[in-house]
């Protein structure tokens, strides 16, 4: 007798869509993210921000206004190895990016970025503001 098998289309469509993420030791592997941290000093605004196994290149700022945009490339690789046998290799490769407003706008001319250790730190100093101009009506 021949087997007849049912076949789904939505089945394959969503398999994928509901498995949680895999597990190894009790561990739960996340996908990478930017932890901030915002500091108002003054006429400055400081940010540390968190990019652990990020290289400077890959770590691009704008600033616009009071609007900041931080994205980076990630690239993370990791073998866990029991001797000459390999148990389990993981590769990321993706691009996380944060943005967030501040209260003021920034003035990105005196605007100062370094990256040291895993963290990306930024001096953005406050647009002084301008006095209010008063129009004469002809």
């Amino acid at each position: 007798m021949a087997n007849i098998t049912r076949l789904d289309p939505l089945d394959d469509l969503f398999r994928g869509f509901f498995v949680r993420p895999v597990e190894f030791n009790g561990q739960t592997q996340q996908p990478p993210s930017i932890k901030l941290d915002v500091r108002e000093q003054g006429e400055n605004y400081l940010i540390h921000a968190e990019l652990p196994g990020v290289k400077k290149e890959d770590i691009h700022v704008v600033v616009d206004g009071n609007q900041v945009s931080i994205s980076a490339e990630v690239k993370q690789e990791k073998e866990t190895r029991e001797g000459e046998r390999l148990l389990r290799s993981e590769r990321y490769f993706g691009r996380v990016a944060r943005s967030f407003q501040l209260g003021q706008e920034i003035d990105d001319a005196k605007a100062v970025a370094k990256f040291n250790d895993g963290v990306l730190e930024l001096a953005l100093p406050k647009r002084t503001a301008s006095p209010n101009k008063r129009l004469n009506i002809e």
